[in-house]
């Protein structure tokens, strides 16, 4: 069943096409073939500029969620052998601070409309019964439309494409053991909680590259997306934990 056949979303699909030709064609002067992947770029840029308000409401909710850990775990403690009473106080605490265990989770969910509209983009030969313009483009001679798992196995892989995607994914990789490293989070004395365990956090730090996982299984423009949006998330989370610091460990003020 192809969801894009949907009026609306047909719409919506071809009215993003004509929005990143047309900005494609206006760039093509300055950039040449790589006119559409610099469009792409701009994109990202545009999305994540408007989505800075929610990249504060994150940070905010992060610095409550930091300092609500104390409570959390004493109720953890009090109440582990009644899990109905304990996630009714879990509640609770997350109202009278006017927040919850999801807060900060928008960033991902909004984004991810944008990112399925580019990898539709960049896969379908036709868009609204026309010929994909887009699939035409490429970035350093690798095509936008193309994957490096499909490239791979189907025999169409080039130096070019292995170099573009050779790049995109060690700066991911890279940001992701950056943002490991300085977003860890301190061990706290005495949370012997299951989120605690090594195994866990173990795990967790594993989700941080998950993002270049995802990357090589897309069309390189989405790719490029995810490359330009892990950059700004790592940046944008610098700043704001410096204008919103999470409050330090009793063990490491004591």
């Amino acid at each position: 069943m192809d969801i894009f056949a949907f009026p609306p979303l047909a719409a919506l699909l071809n009215a993003a096409y004509t929005a990143l030709t047309g900005l494609s064609t206006a760039l093509e002067p300055l950039v040449g073939p790589s006119a559409a992947a610099l469009a792409v770029v701009l994109v990202t840029l545009l999305v994540r500029a408007l989505l800075i308000p929610v990249g504060i409401s994150q940070a905010r909710a992060e610095q409550t969620r930091a300092r609500l850990a104390p409570r959390l775990r004493e109720l953890q403690r009090r109440h582990k052998k009644n899990p109905e009473r304990l996630q009714k106080e879990m509640m609770e605490l997350y109202r009278s601070e006017n927040t919850s265990p999801f807060a900060g989770m928008l960033p991902v969910l909004a984004q991810a409309p944008v990112v399925g509209l580019l990898y539709t983009l960049f896969l379908r030969p036709e868009i609204a019964g026309h010929p994909n313009d887009l699939l035409a483009h490429d970035l350093f001679g690798a095509p936008l439309g193309t994957s490096l798992v499909s490239a791979l196995f189907g025999g169409t892989a080039t130096p070019a494409t292995f170099a573009v995607f050779g790049v995109l994914l060690a700066v991911m990789i890279a940001v992701a053991e950056v943002t490991r490293r300085v977003f860890r989070p301190a061990p706290v004395e005495g949370d012997d909680s299951p989120l605690s365990s090594p195994g866990v956090l173990r795990a967790m730090s594993a989700l941080h590259y998950l993002t270049a996982v995802f990357a090589a299984f897309v069309p390189l423009a989405a790719a490029l997306y995810l490359t330009v949006t892990v950059m700004w998330t790592l940046v944008q989370r610098v700043v704001l934990r410096r204008r919103f610091p999470l409050p330090e460990p009793a063990a490491a003020r004591a």
